[in-house]
């Protein structure tokens, strides 16, 4: 289990990556979801997090930048859509630090 899991960190690592180098108007909302990838990861590789705690949370991130994407569709993210994309980093936080301290183990 914790193979998959990494498998699905390496692979959002590699994609908001690329995604970055095509360039943003939103570095505060990029460097936040790079942050939270990171502590994804780490939980992951720590046994932290559970394959299907990991799934949970890439799954949302992957909401998030689909959230992004089409604010910036248009070439503007406005301040209506600043306030979403925070307010679903900032659950996407929280979901986090809960099933990283939830007393659940991979591999247990």
């Amino acid at each position: 289990m914790n193979t998959i899991a990494r498998s699905f960190t390496v692979l959002a690592i590699a994609a908001l990556s690329s995604w970055a180098q095509a360039g943003s108007n939103t570095p505060q909302i990029d460097q936040r979801e790079a942050k939270q990838q990171a502590r994804i990861a780490e939980g992951a590789n720590s046994g932290a997090l559970t394959a299907k705690e990991t799934q949970h949370l890439e799954r949302e991130q992957a909401r998030i930048n689909k959230v992004e994407t089409t604010a910036k569709a248009d070439g503007t993210v406005t301040h209506k859509e600043r306030q979403k994309l925070h307010a679903m980093q900032d659950k996407a936080s929280r979901d986090i630090q809960h099933a990283k301290h939830n007393g659940k183990v991979a591999g247990q």
